[in-house]
């Protein structure tokens, strides 16, 4: 099977003028730098990065730019010397120099190495969480780039961390049974005035969710109120996060986190810069038993290492595709592992629910084997615009049942809402 054409695509939602996705230093149009990789058989293999509206250009063009690495390869070959062909992407010789390993060309490969997975995904008839969940230690440990953290993991470490301990049957079951733990976000985004932030904690609340994620990084005085409008319709038992969005210094974010701990945040997300591993060290010293969670924009597998040999972090976000694609995500996973530092995936964008699902699933089956502390995010929108959209009931993720990443969008879709020329935009 040969992949023959890449096709990009900037599609963008209008989701700022409803204050969807607002917080402290967003208030965006989620988009999709899209990539469908079409092959000589008939298929196709579907990526994208996430982006905040403006700038999506500038995304599609890095795809794009990266796509020769892909096209008129094999998919048998793209996977013979996966490491190499990750390299090839992440470390091109001529397209390195506007990274390395971070910013728009690293999203851009976790765009193409992420439809080149789903790709394999389809062409096996798997949801892509069972494709990894079944694939041998062997082959996934194969998978990784060792680079730069193999002073944090070895490979003969990772080949330990997914040896076969006998329960993968029994919590496949538990799976099945009752889905994915979830908390969702949609109640408290910044731009929400308070009665609707009430209102849509109580419609949580009802539909099963006892974990609720709300914004802060305003001024302080609101950010409390806020709080204790969300923690009295929750109830003293449910769990309540908060997300800086990384707004705050490190002595702000001590200080804030002092005042806000009157209504017991579970953790406080992005207290400051994603790249200040002894900023986020010292903040969790300080707010402990407080939990610090971050992760949606850290860069690179390299940064993920520093903050857990830190134990900057209680709570690994890892992001599908902010990182590069797969193949990092599965070094980040197997770092967790080691570390002892639970995942639960950001989510907060268009499609990320889709992709991370996922992620989680495989993670929980082979190498964290444990639902404690283990909560995937769920925002609301959007979702009617994939082929294969999330099913959330009572608050729990449903397992994907369709081959591949879940994250392939609707063509009436893509036609809609692409910028500048689609009819939403026009």
């Amino acid at each position: 099977m040969k992949i023959i054409d890449a096709k990009v695509h900037d599609v963008r939602f209008p989701t700022a003028a409803a204050g969807d996705g607002s917080d402290a230093i967003n208030r965006g149009d989620y988009s999709a730098a899209y990539v469908e990789l079409h092959t000589d058989a008939g298929l196709f293999g579907a990526g994208f990065t996430f982006t905040n509206g403006r700038g999506n250009e500038i995304a599609c063009a890095a795809i794009q730019a990266l796509s020769h690495h892909v096209v008129g390869k094999t998919l048998e070959e793209l996977f013979a010397d996966p490491v190499t062909f990750w390299r090839s992407l992440s470390a091109d010789v001529q397209l390195r120099w506007l990274g390395p390993e971070k910013g728009v060309i690293h999203m851009a490969t976790g765009a193409l190495v992420n439809a080149v997975w789903d790709l394999r995904a389809k062409a096996e008839g798997k949801p892509m969480w069972r494709l990894l969940a079944e694939m041998p230690a062997e082959e996934l440990v194969n998978n990784v780039d060792f680079h730069h953290i193999s002073d944090a993991i070895t490979r003969e470490e990772a080949l330990a961390l997914l040896a076969d301990d006998g329960g993968y049957a029994e919590r496949l079951a538990v799976l099945e049974r009752d889905g994915f733990p979830s908390y969702t976000t949609s109640v408290g985004w910044l731009g929400y005035p308070d009665e609707q932030v009430r209102e849509l904690t109580r419609a949580a609340y009802a539909q099963g969710w006892r974990a609720m994620k709300m914004k802060v990084g305003g001024p302080i005085e609101d950010d409390l109120r806020r709080a204790r409008l969300i923690r009295e319709e929750i109830g003293p038992d449910a769990l309540l996060m908060m997300d800086a969005n990384q707004v705050w210094d490190v002595d702000e974010a001590i200080a804030n986190m002092k005042v806000l701990a009157e209504v017991d945040p579970y953790w406080i997300e992005e207290p400051t810069h994603a790249d200040d591993v002894l900023g986020h060290a010292a903040v969790a010293r300080a707010v402990n038993p407080i939990r610090v969670a971050t992760g949606e924009v850290a860069a690179n597998r390299v940064i993920f290492k520093q903050l857990m040999q830190a134990n900057a972090i209680q709570v690994c976000q890892i992001d599908a595709c902010r990182v590069g694609g797969v193949n990092e995500v599965l070094s980040i996973l197997l770092m967790a592992a080691k570390f002892g530092v639970p995942v639960c995936p950001h989510a907060g964008g268009v499609g990320l629910c889709e992709y991370v699902q996922h992620l989680s699933v495989f993670d929980y089956l082979r190498l964290g084997r444990s639902l404690d502390g283990r909560m995937v995010e769920y925002v609301a929108h959007l979702h009617e615009h994939f082929e294969d959209p999330i099913t959330v009931v009572d608050g729990r993720y449903r397992l994907p049942a369709q081959p591949g990443y879940s994250v392939t969008f609707k063509p009436e879709s893509i036609a809609q809402y692409s910028f500048p020329d689609g009819p939403v935009w026009r």
